[in-house]
């Protein structure tokens, strides 16, 4: 009787506005940026929970935020902001809703300002201004799906790297999710948009690297 050879699924692509060597790379979202206007000096601290929210700060004029300290809500967004000149006030550990333990570390006086996209996953704030936090939202960057991921076909087997809930919505627009796939989500909040039944695995952290890396180890 013969040993069953272990394979490797064909393919890994990886949905997401980063690439990567190890993936078929297909972008997820398009970004629009907006520039409303913003008086920063009525704010102690910002909040910043994507690489997007940095890109859009770059339409402003330096000097009237880049000395108010950020909460960021990861590590590798917290080293996009302070690589823009800004200064990180702390990070978290990639999880939107857990942004309100760090919130909580301050006054309900405290004067904070939430800037984001037009579309977002986790409702911290919300829960946080119940608490009686004070904080006020700016919209800075509208996410789209992109023609790249509408048009996208995969094989079958192949493993699927999802880094958001857009690009769950945006790949199910025109795609549905093979019994054979084997499917990566960066983290929990992103799990949440998959359809009900289908099997998953939650990086060990929330980053790109940690999903490649899991991709890479998957046999059949």
């Amino acid at each position: 009787m013969g040993v069953r050879q272990l394979i490797m699924p064909k393919s890994i692509y990886l949905f997401a506005t980063s690439k990567s060597k190890h993936a078929k790379n297909v972008k997820s979202l398009d970004v629009r940026y907006l520039k409303p206007d913003i008086d920063f000096s009525k704010y102690e601290y910002l909040i910043i929970t994507s690489k997007q929210t940095v890109k859009a700060l770059e339409q402003y004029d330096k000097k009237d935020f880049i000395g108010i300290p950020a909460l960021c809500v990861s590590v590798k967004t917290a080293v996009a902001y302070e690589e823009f000149g800004g200064n990180v006030l702390c990070s978290g550990d990639g999880y939107g809703d857990n942004l309100i333990k760090n919130i909580k570390e301050f006054s309900k006086e405290t004067k904070w300002l939430y800037l984001r996209a037009e579309l977002i996953a986790s409702n911290f704030v919300q829960k946080s201004r119940d608490e009686g936090y004070n904080i006020d939202e700016e919209i800075l960057y509208v996410s789209e799906c992109s023609q790249e991921i509408l048009d996208v076909r995969v094989d079958d087997d192949s493993t699927l790297i999802f880094t958001s809930p857009s690009s769950i919505e945006c790949f199910l627009k025109n795609n549905s999710i093979h019994p054979d796939a084997k499917i990566i989500v960066i983290g929990k909040t992103t799990a949440n948009l998959l359809p009900q039944g289908v099997e998953y695995i939650v990086s060990e952290s929330t980053s790109i690297e940690s999903c490649i890396e899991l991709a890479l180890k998957i046999k059949e």
